[in-house]
């Protein structure tokens, strides 16, 4: 065994590891913190409506039904520190904990520590919150963050640690992770069959359709036809080929970063993501040696970061050398683990006809920390809404007015990545469907029966005041983007037709029950 322990220092100890991504270490953490302080910051105004006791989807029901299926494992296959509980002080307590290690990460006080628990918090809430935390941004954020872990230096104020770079395989993995969201996203476009991409119409309706537009996006949508063709052809070429550029010399990377970046900052200023392309705009300061950087800082801090590797010392004591070295086996056990779920994962997309042993990934699934990407396989056709409506009488309706998706037409598309609406977000992905495929939509009137506080957060304001409405329905329309003319005459950002009622409208009875006052429309097909 003579020969693992090189190989082991090379590749997994600190002690030997990437001294030349000092700077760029600095800039990725630093973000990364940024990101889990939006994610955070965001769920102190959500989190009691969606999944609090009075929310609308309660993590409570959740955890209840996952310990009956699963007994005893059910702490591995929904790891979450709201088995203490899920009520709304514990809900609130694990947010602001994130809130609080997201600042401390940022400010660079005690890196690990500070990330461990924005990833356990974190981790908390996407496990216990089913439909609304399936999304790929989640994954990517929880597979950044455990990287993090082991990528981040030790110690309570470690500022640049010069003298303790990551180790090489957590940096490749977290570039690992940067080259699979772009390429794997790239096969599901091939994979897909959507016509879209292959006659290279994709983007014509992109920015229209996305699930929350922005006001940028909707200037970038009335440019001729042969942009959006040509930015097919484009997002094609760098997710299938510019991206390889990332296992060449720094050179090359360099250029492959002055690609992509440009490209993810026009993303995120014609659609709001929520963090998903910050991660990724983040991950990309990670293709850059510090021979580029250092140009960009002052001489003082430029000095700090010379340093000479650590040779190991006969006069260490034998015991701290020996736990050290168990440390970076254990290390290296879980990188590994990692690395080879992502390839077994990205196998049968390359190679349809190979299967590797699957059961490694099957027992990491439940943590996010090991995932499968595809962006945009398929591109929508439409866009619609859901919007809900009170009324007193059953013939006079009031909306319910969203805060963050498109509503009212005079209403210009705001820019506010990278938070996340969530509720408006799966309202998205709902209206793509029916009904009695998202029980939240029938689940948020009977909130909006009940004036329930903590689901009327989630809206901008409740028109009925202290006193509920007696009916309430939810109503699908088709939105588009105004033209130019349209714009200039009537000011309106956007026009919309009714497509009919989405969901029943549901009624309250004098014993507290909730009816069905009347059926939802057979509405026209809508994808």
């Amino acid at each position: 065994m003579d020969w693992l322990k090189p190989l082991l220092r090379r590749w997994f100890d600190p002690e030997d590891g990437a001294r030349n991504s000092i700077v760029a270490r600095w800039i990725f953490l630093r973000a990364l913190a940024g990101i889990y302080f939006s994610a955070f910051y965001s769920l102190l105004f959500q989190i009691k409506g969606l999944i609090g006791p009075h929310g609308i989807l309660p993590a409570g029901l959740r955890l209840t039904a996952v310990a009956h299926y699963y007994g005893a494992t059910r702490f591995w296959h929904l790891p979450t520190l709201f088995w203490m509980s899920s009520g709304t002080q514990m809900l609130m307590a694990v947010t602001w904990a994130g809130v609080v290690a997201s600042l401390l990460a940022l400010c660079n006080v005690w890196p690990r520590i500070s990330f461990f628990i924005c990833f356990i918090c974190f981790l908390s809430f996407v496990s216990a919150a089913g439909d609304f935390s399936n999304y790929q941004s989640d994954g990517m954020l929880l597979e950044a963050g455990f990287i993090a872990l082991l990528f981040a230096p030790g110690g309570i104020w470690p500022g640049w640690a010069a003298d303790h770079p990551p180790s090489r395989v957590s940096l490749f993995l977290l570039q690992w992770e940067w080259f699979r969201i772009y390429f794997e996203s790239g096969l599901v476009k091939l994979l897909s069959g959507d016509v879209q991409w292959r006659n290279f119409t994709a983007m014509d309706e992109y920015y229209q359709n996305s699930p929350l537009p922005t006001w940028i996006g909707w200037y970038v949508e009335h440019l001729p036809h042969w942009f959006h063709a040509g930015s097919v052809a484009v997002t094609l070429v760098m997710e299938l080929a510019i991206v390889w550029m990332l296992f060449f010399p720094r050179r090359v990377r360099l250029i492959c970063f002055c690609i992509v970046t440009p490209w993810e900052i026009g993303v995120i200023l014609t659609g709001n993501y929520a963090f998903l392309n910050y991660i990724v705009l983040a991950m990309g300061f990670l293709l850059l040696d510090d021979v580029y950087l250092r140009r960009w800082l002052p001489k003082a801090v430029e000095g700090k970061l010379h340093s000479e590797p650590t040779n190991e010392s006969p006069a260490e004591p034998a015991l701290r050398r020996s736990l050290h070295v168990a440390g970076v086996s254990v290390v290296a056990m879980i990188l590994i683990w990692i690395g080879y779920v992502t390839i077994a994962e990205l196998t049968p997309m390359v190679l349809p006809g190979v299967r590797l042993p699957s059961e490694p990934a099957v027992a990491l699934e439940p943590f996010r920390i090991a995932n499968q990407y595809g962006l945009f396989a398929v591109m929508t056709r439409g866009r619609y809404e859901i919007e809900f409506q009170g009324s007193n009488d059953g013939q006079n309706w009031q909306p319910y007015i969203f805060s963050h998706k498109p509503q009212l037409l005079n209403e210009r598309p705001g820019i506010y990545a990278p938070y996340q609406p969530r509720f408006d977000w799966n309202l998205w992905f709902a209206s793509l469907g029916d009904w009695q495929q998202n029980d939240m939509v029938p689940l948020a009137e009977e909130h909006l029966l009940l004036n329930d506080t903590d689901v009327l957060a989630l809206f901008r304001a409740n028109p009925f005041g202290a006193s509920p409405p007696h009916y309430v329905r939810a109503m699908l329309w088709q939105y588009w983007f105004t033209s130019m003319d349209e714009k200039r005459s009537t000011g309106n950002w956007w026009r919309r037709s009714l497509l009919g009622q989405y969901a029943p409208t549901l009624v309250r009875s004098s014993d507290g029950k909730f009816e069905i006052a009347h059926p939802a429309d057979d509405l026209p097909p809508h994808d």
